[in-house]
């Protein structure tokens, strides 16, 4: 079952919402770098900004907003620590994350294959995208291109992308902060890896 899917997301929201109310979102603001608004919080994922309130989360824009984004959207906001620990520069693979066991098939399916797949002998597609999503490009003297995200504030994404060629296939790595654990659970981290996947494949969707 595709997990963005899943009906159990829509009572998993429900249930985040109700969590959102017991806390002050507002108090979280300036640990995290948002921006209040009039009764919401202003949180960009993946540069598109989102307003995020106790009775709800909406897109300023109109645009439909997802269950998976939701359930995102919450928990980085529940996850928040009270004061923040010292953030480790040190990047890891998903796979590396103490908890990620469980969920390293789908993300490497849903995150890695898919942006292999879909860019392989097409770099120049891949960097379009990238750019038009906020996405910036890293000097690098081993990969084809190396781009760098944010999925939201204190969570950079970095995209490592290296084309076929007559020896080998397109390869895509994905890499975090070891510190990204400390504001998104496994679950919720995997699903910032299809976003970016889904968005730079279908801009304007998810």
């Amino acid at each position: 079952m595709n997990m963005q899917q899943s009906p159990v997301f829509e009572e998993t929201y429900r249930r985040y919402l109700a969590d959102l109310n017991r806390i002050d979102i507002f108090a979280r603001a300036d640990l995290l770098g948002l921006e209040p608004g009039e009764g919401f919080l202003r949180v960009p994922l993946y540069g598109r900004e989102y307003h995020v309130s106790p009775s709800g989360i909406s897109d300023p824009s109109g645009r439909a907003v997802t269950t998976a984004v939701r359930v995102v959207l919450c928990k980085y906001l529940l996850t928040c620590p009270s004061e923040l620990p010292p953030l480790s520069e040190r990047l890891v693979t998903y796979r590396e994350f103490r908890d990620a066991g469980p969920l390293v098939s789908y993300f490497t399916t849903n995150t890695n294959k898919i942006i292999e797949t879909t860019f392989a002998g097409n770099v120049p597609l891949l960097l379009e995208r990238a750019l038009a999503m906020g996405g910036t490009v890293l000097d690098s003297e081993t990969y084809d291109l190396a781009l760098q995200f944010h999925a939201l504030p204190k969570i950079p994404v970095l995209l490592n992308f290296n084309d076929r060629d007559d020896l080998f296939p397109a390869s895509a790595s994905v890499l975090y902060r070891a510190s990204a654990e400390c504001f998104l659970d496994m679950e919720c981290l995997a699903i910032t890896g299809t976003l970016l996947a889904g968005r730079l494949i279908s801009p304007g969707t998810l």
